[in-house]
């Protein structure tokens, strides 16, 4: 997003003088959580932005959508609490729309 024909060397030297940071940062993976699930960038070019205080983030990198309605620590609540395997538990949790006390019910209520 550098001006048309302005020298890199010569973007960065103004920003500083605006009080203007970039830094890359080294990631491997973004994870952006969602309402309806996550986005997984892989691969990612992250740059951080420090303008007045206030830091924002650049990324770019291969984007898939991980519909799930659950997190890694739902599943392990549901296996914690239900006694079940982590595929039984991702399982009830689909089954639920993501919901962790129906989800453990459903297990819970099965084996009774």
């Amino acid at each position: 997003m550098i001006p048309g024909g302005m020298d890199p060397k010569k973007m960065q030297a103004l920003m500083r003088q605006m009080g203007i940071k970039s830094e890359e940062i080294d990631a491997k993976v973004v994870t952006i959580e969602t309402s309806s699930g996550r986005l997984i960038i892989e691969n990612p070019s992250v740059t951080q932005i420090t303008m007045q205080g206030q830091k924002s983030f650049q990324v770019s990198g291969d984007v898939k959508e991980d519909s799930s309605a659950f997190s890694d620590d739902d599943v392990k609540m549901v296996v914690e609490q239900a006694g079940c395997s982590e595929d039984e538990a991702k399982a009830a949790l689909e089954k639920s729309s993501g919901d962790i006390a129906a989800a453990i019910l459903s297990l819970t209520e099965a084996k009774e």
